[in-house]
């Protein structure tokens, strides 16, 4: 099976996960207490470590505080309850199958978690009940997303990059603004003209910060390199069964973009 194999199926599947960061619905939640709680109520430097591209100061703000608010357990069922919300509101009838959860969940299932610290605490976390299928398949996306993420901030560490340089990054690829990179991930404009400065002396930005040759090979690197990281759950499901659980998702996926769920599509 093709690397590129897992870059397919991530960008089919994640729009079905990431509406949690972005709809009205769980505007109430504090993002990273409740994308964190899987691990347990940890001080900000370890979710600056296992988030990575966020700026410490961001993280400062929001944690330890809202563990006073409400304890991990507490952000993790208030979470799922949105999701519950948004899906039923989204979908007509939570029209999830029970084989498209059940080949997801396999996917999930077949993951490693040494040496995915994330990834490890949505693990740990119990089931959805199966006769909700529509958030086991939610819960087996985040986990795979997770998975595929923790594989992503060890390339992007492999490379030498910091949180703010792989953002300028992504953004000089053209794919997502830097308004919308900058902004959600709270880098101040010094900040990102650092991280600019930066990789301009390596030859991977141009003066007027666009991926120059170098740097489009470096950013190619790292991304096949991440893909190579995350196959393990789509070899396990076999590409025959990989086919039919993106053919099955891209419907839910689509409803989530045209819904205006997704912040950097808006």
């Amino acid at each position: 099976m093709e690397p590129v194999v897992a870059r397919k199926m991530w960008r089919t599947l994640e729009p079905y996960h990431s509406f949690v960061y972005f709809a009205p619905q769980v505007a109430h939640l504090d993002y990273f207490a409740a994308r964190a709680a899987p691990m347990g109520p940890v001080p900000a430097e370890v979710v600056v470590a296992t988030f990575f591209n966020f700026s410490p100061a961001l993280v400062a703000a929001s944690l330890p505080a809202a563990w006073e608010r409400m304890s991990p357990a507490a952000w993790i069922e208030a979470r799922m309850e949105a999701v519950d919300k948004v899906l039923h509101e989204l979908l007509d009838d939570v029209t999830v199958t029970r084989e498209a959860a059940a080949l997801a969940r396999r996917a999930a299932e077949a993951c490693d978690p040494a040496g995915r610290a994330l990834f490890g605490g949505y693990a740990s976390l119990a089931w959805p009940d199966d006769d909700e299928p529509h958030l086991v398949l939610w819960h087996a996306i985040s986990l795979l997303r997770e998975f595929r993420g923790d594989g992503h901030v060890a390339a992007l560490v492999g490379e030498g990059l910091n949180g703010c340089q792989a953002l300028v990054m992504h953004a000089a690829d053209g794919e997502v603004p830097r308004s919308f990179l900058q902004g959600s991930r709270g880098w101040s404009d010094l900040d990102w003209e650092a991280a600019e400065a930066w990789l301009r002396e390596r030859g991977w930005v141009d003066p007027d910060g666009a991926l120059t040759e170098a740097g489009r090979a470096t950013r190619e690197r790292y991304e096949r390199v991440t893909d190579e990281v995350s196959l393990a759950p789509w070899r396990a499901l076999g590409q025959d069964d990989c086919d039919r659980l993106r053919a099955m998702v891209r419907p839910w996926s689509r409803a989530v973009v045209e819904a205006g769920l997704l912040g950097f599509l808006r």
